[in-house]
C-alpha cells in the first residue's frame, strides 16, 4: 500500500470542512461566495503555511471545467510555463486552463511576465499562493489583475476538530483505539502555531510511536510535548515573520508594555536570532527612549555586549533586562525627529554657507588671515554667549523640540533661564 501523509489524507473535501478563515470562507465570506458563484477570477492567496491555501485551490479546481495544472515556483522554469501555454486552445484545453502556482514569490519578473498575455485574455486563470507579502514580491501587472485574499493563522479552537479527525483516522489505520491523556488534544492544537499541517504531522508521529496495550494506543501528554516542542514558532530570517517580530518588539517597548516586550524578545531568542535582537534593542534605545532617559543608551549597550559575550541561553538575561528597562522608561523621539527634519531640509536644497566665525581658521590662505569674530562660549558666564550658528538662509529654523518628559523639560528650563527666553 502506498504511503500517504496524514496531512494529505485528511485534506478537506468541501468548503465546510476547511478550518479557520471564517473572515473569507464563513457563511457570508467573500471568497466563499466567489467560489460558489463559479466565475473564478485570478486569485492570490497570501498567508502562513498550513492555513488552507492549497486546499481551497483544490476545491476551486473541482468547480471549473478547466484542466488543472500545478507548478511550484521553487522548481518550475519558463519551459514549464511554455508547456502549459502550448496546451491552450488544443483538445487538451479548449477553454483554457486553471494554473495553481505555489510560492509565486520565487518566480522572477520575467517568469511572471510570461503569464500576463494569457491572464489578460482569460486563457489562464491563475491561483497563486505565497507565504510572503504579495505587494512586495508579486509583479505589479500580475497583482493588478488578481484579487488578493489573506489566510490567517488558525486559532487553536478551530484546529481542535481537525486534531480529533486526525486521531480517529490514525487509529483506524493502526487498527486500534486511541486513548489520549488529558490535555494531549489541546496541546497539539495550540502548539502547532495555527498550522494544521504541523498538527497532523505531530499526530502521525505520536500515533505511530504510541505504546500498545490491550488493543489500545496510549498517547501521553509528555510525548505530545516532546513532539510538538518549538513547532508553534513561525520564523524565517529572510521572510516577513522576521520583520514582523522585530516590529512587534519595538512597538511593544515604545508602547511601554513590558509583558509584550518579553514575549516578542522570547520569540526571537527561541529562534536563535541573537544578532537581530541585539541590534533592534540598540535602535529602540536611541529612537524611542532617547533623550527622555539618555543613560539608557550605554545601559543597553552594556547588556548587548554581555549577551554577545555570554551567548545563548544565558544571553536572554541581559537582553530581558534591556527590554524591560526600556519598556518601563519614559519615552521621547525628539532626537530622531530633529535629525530627520534637518535631513529633510538638506534634501530640499536648504543649505547655505557656514557663518564666517564658525569656519576653520585654516580656511584662509597663508598671509591673508582675517579675524573670524568667533566668541568662545567657555569665556562667558554659564559657558554660553549669543551668536549665530546656522547658515544665513536657515536663521530661525527649529529642528529640535524639547520632549514633555522630566529630563528634557529640566534641560529646557535650564537654557531658558540662561538665555533669558
Amino acid at each position: 500500500m502506498t504511503y500517504r501523509p496524514l496531512a494529505d489524507e485528511i485534506r478537506p473535501q468541501t468548503l465546510d470542512e476547511v478550518v479557520g478563515q471564517r473572515h473569507i470562507l464563513g457563511e457570508n465570506g467573500l471568497l466563499r461566495r466567489i467560489i460558489k458563484g463559479g466565475n473564478i477570477p485570478n486569485l492570490i492567496f497570501y498567508g502562513p503555511s498550513g492555513t488552507g491555501k492549497t486546499t481551497v485551490a483544490n476545491l476551486i479546481a473541482r468547480r471549473t471545467n478547466r484542466p488543472l495544472h500545478r507548478l511550484n515556483a521553487t522548481t518550475a522554469s519558463i519551459a514549464d510555463i511554455k508547456a502549459i501555454i502550448g496546451d491552450i486552445g488544443t483538445m487538451l484545453a479548449p477553454d483554457g486552463v486553471l494554473l495553481y502556482l505555489d510560492e509565486i514569490q520565487y518566480f522572477n519578473k520575467k517568469q511572471q511576465q510570461s503569464l500576463l498575455e494569457f491572464i489578460e485574455n482569460g486563457k489562464i486563470t491563475l491561483i497563486a499562493s505565497t507565504t510572503e507579502n504579495p505587494y512586495f514580491y508579486v509583479y505589479n501587472a500580475v497583482l493588478s489583475r488578481s484579487t488578493v485574499f489573506e489566510f490567517k493563522p488558525i486559532e487553536a479552537a478551530d484546529v481542535l476538530p481537525a486534531v480529533d479527525r486526525g486521531i480517529r483516522l490514525m487509529a483506524q489505520r493502526l487498527e486500534g483505539e486511541a486513548v489520549c491523556e488529558d490535555g494531549v488534544r489541546e496541546h497539539i492544537a495550540s502548539a502547532c502555531g495555527g498550522d494544521v499541517r504541523k498538527a497532523m504531522n505531530a499526530i502521525e508521529l505520536l500515533m505511530n510511536s504510541a505504546r500498545r496495550q490491550d488493543g489500545k494506543l496510549l498517547v501521553t501528554l509528555e510525548d505530545a510535548r516532546m513532539i510538538a516542542q518549538r513547532s508553534a514558532m513561525r520564523y524565517d530570517r529572510e521572510g516577513d515573520d522576521h520583520y514582523d517580530i522585530l516590529s512587534a518588539l519595538q512597538k511593544s517597548i515604545r508602547g511601554s508594555d513590558p509583558d509584550a516586550a518579553c514575549h516578542y524578545l522570547a520569540r526571537l531568542l527561541e529562534a536563535g536570532d541573537l544578532v537581530s535582537a541585539c541590534r533592534r534593542l540598540m535602535v529602540i534605545a536611541c529612537e524611542d527612549v532617547g533623550l527622555a532617559y539618555p543613560q539608557v543608551i550605554p545601559i543597553v549597550k552594556a547588556c548587548v555586549d554581555a549577551a554577545n559575550m555570554l551567548g545563548l541561553p544565558e544571553a536572554r538575561i541581559p537582553l530581558a533586562d534591556a527590554a524591560l528597562v526600556m519598556a518601563t522608561a519614559p519615552k521621547s523621539n525628539s532626537g530622531e525627529s530633529a535629525i530627520d527634519a534637518a535631513l529633510a531640509d538638506l534634501r530640499r536644497g536648504r543649505t547655505g554657507d557656514y557663518p564666517r566665525h564658525l569656519q576653520n581658521i585654516h580656511a584662509d590662505s597663508a598671509g591673508q588671515e582675517r579675524e573670524q569674530g568667533y566668541l568662545y562660549p567657555h569665556a562667558f558666564p554659564h559657558h554660553w554667549v549669543r551668536q549665530q550658528y546656522l547658515p544665513d538662509t536657515l536663521v530661525g529654523t527649529r529642528y529640535y523640540e524639547y520632549g514633555d518628559n522630566k529630563t528634557e523639560q529640566a534641560a529646557r528650563r535650564y537654557w531658558q533661564e540662561i538665555k533669558g527666553e
